[in-house]
């Protein structure tokens, strides 16, 4: 018989929706799971197991015909996202004992539709793609206890690929839901900006860092899009659902006609292991009937223009604890920082023509063509104990996110992707494909993706058993 921790997200659902299960039952299973394999992965340092038990006890079953309606079902937030009355630490010293006052909009907006919240995730301080930080440590693989989990959803990404819970909302900057959803096997979408309403301590016309879904299949992530997305006013982006929600929009979208391939996106090197299952995954997307080219939008200046405008973006949210607490903030980081606030207009004008005329590419692009493909990251899984790789394929790396390029690059696009498990490497460590749909596109990706998804075929596991 299977355990309540081996289902689907969908799964659990629809059995909570018909009453078959509870939502106690859900956090029991949740918390048997958590204490199985937490010590060794470190995936939710943040637990809060008996708040979960009072909230579902006292959980007010609905008849709710809205299509992201959870039921009861138990999630991992991320560390960066306030929950009422929980830890909110960012993975930093300066705010290690710090208590929201009440759930951020994005964490509202899931436990108004039906989420219990049972742990925070672990992320890296403040930013980055690797899991580790002072106050919670290290996030492990569950596919190599030795390896990354990547970041900055590392914890979300390994606590799904442990099956320590059903969901997990995660955030993107520069390719943070994608990146350790690749290297953990699971599934993440980066939302157009303005899909899933943020919270207000983000600036508010920002379109770089976007929150969003992670599960481990593509109808999983459907699901918990939808009960992250509306239309408020408390975001100048934010956007309209699709009729009936983003889970019916999928299934109502057509298959891709034309699909285009690049192992680099003709900017630097990609490990050649990773380049080829990405190819090999690639050519089998014409088994759902689409043709297949290699070729790709002209990303060039696209590398140095995310630099310019993340230290921007630095300088602007974390700027001010620079001066009182630069020793007890990442070297990185503070380097991230310096780098924005010592910018200058040439510099900073120069970063955005250069997004604008990437997004008049892609967009055109996107005339011809329904998918854009290419890996999500340039290497596998590294070892924990690196802080970031600097090199890649024989080829030195400048700064602590150049390894992040296939990612943070399509972030420049607002162009929603997604990143699928397409295969594992000798070592047995999974690679990710990274889908770049058109823009506005996010019902149609998601329509795509679960036909590659198909054609596709990977295995899920059950790891740290």
């Amino acid at each position: 018989m299977t355990e309540l921790w081996e289902l689907t997200a969908t799964d659990a659902v629809n059995r909570l929706r018909r009453r078959e299960v509870s939502p106690l039952e859900m956090v029991e299973a949740a918390a048997v799971r958590i204490a199985a394999v937490e010590p060794r992965v470190n995936a939710l340092p943040i637990r809060f197991l008996d708040v979960a038990r009072d909230q579902a006890r006292h959980f007010r079953h609905e008849a709710s015909d809205h299509p992201g309606w959870l039921a009861g079902l138990p999630i991992a937030v991320k560390d960066y996202n306030d929950v009422g009355g929980q830890l909110t630490t960012c993975g930093s010293p300066i705010y290690a004992d710090h208590v929201a006052a009440q759930d951020d909009r994005t964490v509202a907006m899931l436990r108004g539709n039906g989420a219990i919240p049972l742990a925070k995730s672990n992320v890296p301080e403040f930013a980055g793609s690797h899991t580790f930080n002072p106050v919670w440590g290290v996030t492990h693989n569950p596919w190599d206890l030795g390896r990354t989990a990547g970041g900055s959803s590392g914890g979300a990404a390994a606590a799904l690929a442990a099956h320590e819970v059903w969901l997990a909302n995660g955030s993107c900057l520069g390719g943070s839901l994608r990146i350790p959803a690749s290297f953990c096997g699971v599934v993440g979408l980066r939302p157009s900006p303005g899909v899933v309403p943020r919270g207000d301590g983000l600036p508010a016309f920002d379109s770089l860092w976007v929150d969003g879904p992670m599960a481990r299949n593509v109808a999983d992530l459907a699901l918990m899009l939808d009960a992250m997305a509306a239309l408020t006013p408390h975001d100048p982006l934010s956007r309209p659902v699709p009729t009936g929600g983003y889970q019916a929009a999928m299934q109502r979208s057509r298959p891709p006609r034309r699909i285009a391939f690049s192992p680099e996106l003709g900017l630097r090197k990609v490990e050649p292991e990773v380049a080829a299952l990405c190819a090999s995954a690639a050519q089998r997307c014409t088994d759902i009937g689409a043709a297949m080219e290699q070729t790709a939008p002209d990303f060039s200046g696209a590398i140095d223009c995310f630099q310019v405008l993340r230290a921007l973006l630095f300088a602007d949210v974390r700027g001010g604890l620079l001066p009182a607490e630069r020793d007890r903030i990442n070297p990185d980081i503070v380097w991230n920082i310096e780098k924005g606030l010592t910018l200058t207009a040439d510099e900073i004008i120069a970063a955005r023509r250069t997004r604008h005329r990437l997004f008049h590419n892609v967009a055109r692009f996107f005339d011809e063509y329904d998918l854009l493909l290419c890996p999500t990251v340039a290497v596998p899984p590294f070892p924990v104990e690196q802080r970031f790789p600097t090199e890649i394929a024989g080829e030195k790396l400048v700064t602590y996110i150049d390894w992040m390029f296939l990612t943070f690059v399509i972030t420049l696009t607002g162009c929603p992707a997604i990143s699928l498990p397409c295969g594992l490497t000798r070592d047995g460590l999974p690679v990710g494909l990274q889908l770049v749909g058109r823009p506005h596109g996010d019902a149609e990706l998601l329509g795509h993706a679960r036909l590659v998804e198909q054609a596709l075929g990977f295995e899920q596991k059950v790891l740290v058993a």
